[in-house]
């Protein structure tokens, strides 16, 4: 049985992860609005991403006994200065999901809640993929300021990522 504390925590976290899918999504409109469309192609594979997040939370609280409780997901932010900009936001937005998955890590410490701790280090683990993910899409958007054209060079580039369905086919294998 999962404590009410642990059990609120995970349903906030699952829904900032629908809010996360929501905000890359916007982020896609976005950049397809200035024909980004590489670019807008990244994200909607972030999208698809984080709805197998939020997926998986779901699984857990079910799991564990918990009740699942969806909340109201805010509008996201729907304008952007530039592709840098929107990229920016989406790393300082996977920090702050790194920050709040670390802190439920803590609650789950404190209460020794030992089957939390090892579902959480998978979300630990991917953070830091997903920080290293969007922190190299930023890096290149820099580089490629300096360079008329480079902007081209980046979209193309990002929109060789697929959009991989089976993670929601593999979330749904969990619940």
């Amino acid at each position: 049985m999962i404590s009410p504390t642990i059990e609120n925590a995970l349903n906030d976290q699952l829904t900032f992860e629908f809010y996360s899918s929501y905000i890359y999504l916007s982020m896609a409109a976005y950049l397809e609005s200035i024909d980004l469309t590489g670019c807008a192609q990244w994200m909607k594979a972030q999208t698809v991403e984080e709805v197998a997040h939020a997926r998986k939370f779901y699984g857990y609280i079910n799991e564990r006994g918990g009740r699942v409780k969806l909340a109201a997901i805010g509008a996201p932010k729907i304008d952007w200065n530039s592709p840098l900009e929107a990229f920016e936001e989406a790393l300082a937005h996977e920090r702050e999901v790194t920050r709040r998955i670390n802190a439920i890590m803590d609650m789950a410490v404190c209460e020794k809640d030992h089957a939390t701790q090892i579902f959480l280090q998978w979300f630990i683990s991917e953070q830091v993929e997903e920080e290293a993910s969007v922190n190299a899409v930023v890096q290149r958007l820099k580089l490629a300021s300096q360079s008329p054209g480079g902007i081209f060079m980046v979209d193309k580039e990002l929109g060789a990522r697929s959009i991989n369905l089976t993670v929601l086919e593999e979330s749904e294998d969990d619940d």
